[in-house]
């Protein structure tokens, strides 16, 4: 039985190392040069610099996992600004800007406002798809206003748990190369923090 899901993906930092060398003035590199074009750069491709192996593995797990149901997209960005949007969505020098300026926590209205107005209308929109968060469990930025919001329908990969930033880019990039999908548990009542797991073997994934 078809069971439609869409994937969250949580934000890459705008205002790190990563960021700064794109909004720098005298960058030059095509990327920096595609957001400051009037039809700017995609949003996806944009994170993926800024957030490196992580970004990019949640950009491959998408391409490979994602079962949206007819009208709606296969993932959609929480973004500090803007709410969700779709990772094709365009990334201008501005925009960017924006993001990096941008708190994602819950008590500013912000982030939260946004976020809250695309997540019920995606709830409401679809009642029997399934929600899965790529992004950190550990943290109530994202999943104390989602869990409201989706109760028992928001999913994460099980295997999370423990995990930073870069195993879990890891984890999904092997995921989406191997084509087996991970398992994953409803938010409501998880275990949100656990011992390290063993570290995966190390592989050489291409760089951008």
């Amino acid at each position: 039985m078809f069971t439609p899901r869409i994937f969250l993906l949580s934000p890459a930092f705008a205002g790190g190392r990563r960021g700064q060398l794109v909004m720098r003035d005298a960058a030059s590199f095509p990327l920096a040069q595609r957001v400051r074009d009037p039809g700017g750069a995609p949003l996806g491709e944009v994170f993926s610099f800024l957030s490196g192996l992580y970004f990019r593995g949640k950009m491959a797990y998408v391409g490979r996992f994602a079962a949206p149901p007819q009208g709606l997209p296969g993932a959609l960005v929480i973004t500090p600004t803007r709410g969700l949007v779709t990772p094709d969505s365009t990334c201008t020098l501005e925009l960017l800007q924006e993001f990096a300026a941008g708190a994602v926590e819950l008590d500013n209205p912000r982030y939260r406002n946004p976020l809250e107005i695309h997540a019920r209308a995606l709830a409401e929109a679809r009642g029997d798809t399934q929600v899965v968060l790529l992004g950190s469990i550990a943290s109530g930025k994202y999943v104390d206003a989602l869990t409201e919001i989706f109760g028992g329908r928001l999913l994460f990969p099980a295997d999370f748990v423990g995990r930073g930033d870069m195993s879990r880019g890891s984890l999904m990039l092997r995921a989406a190369e191997s084509g087996q999908e991970l398992a994953y548990l409803p938010v409501a009542g998880a275990i949100r923090r656990g011992a390290r797991p063993p570290k995966l073997e190390p592989r050489r994934w291409k760089t951008r």
